[in-house]
């Protein structure tokens, strides 16, 4: 699904805000080819900010100086294949265990409700040691998610995605 330039060697000193950066690009690059082939559309959602204050130190160079989050966005990438809504999450981890807390009680009950009505919905995860990426189904997080509330592991372990996920090969077709 993913291009080819996943199969970089992935720098182990990344500073954590700039994790998944590669991985990102990836994956909006593989949605450009996917819109250019007409085999789906896919786009990454901006993120909902709302502008405070600006200054103007001339008038092509506008600068925003203070500006918050409007609302909580949902999940990255939403889209359409094959005449279904798609929408998913996408992660990057260093660990080989996904903690729950790296992804916010909105956008599980987004993805939920997605799938429950009919669409296509899953998260999509970058290992980083492992360099391999999976794609998780929303049913499967929910299993692990619902059993994590009940007192359950509170991470989803790099074996789960294995057995459960499906193991993303980067290629150009």
């Amino acid at each position: 699904i993913l291009t080819k330039q996943l199969n970089h060697p992935l720098n182990r000193n990344l500073k954590k805000s700039r994790l998944g950066t590669n991985f990102e690009k990836a994956i909006n690059d593989s949605n450009s080819y996917y819109l250019n082939k007409g085999m789906a559309i896919i786009h990454k959602k901006p993120t909902p900010v709302q502008v405070v204050k600006v200054d103007f130190p001339a008038r092509s160079k506008a600068k925003i100086t203070e500006a918050y989050y409007k609302t909580p966005s949902t999940t990255d990438y939403n889209g359409i294949y094959r005449g279904k809504y798609l929408d998913f999450e996408a992660k990057s981890c260093q660990t080989l265990a996904f903690p729950f807390s790296h992804l916010f009680q909105h956008q599980i009950t987004h993805l939920n409700e997605v799938s429950k009505h009919g669409g296509i919905s899953f998260l999509l995860i970058e290992f980083v040691k492992c360099q391999e990426i999976y794609l998780l189904p929303t049913n499967k997080l929910m299993d692990l998610y619902l059993h994590s509330l009940n007192g359950g592991r509170k991470s989803i372990p790099y074996q789960y995605f294995k057995e459960n996920g499906f193991l993303i090969i980067p290629s150009f077709q």
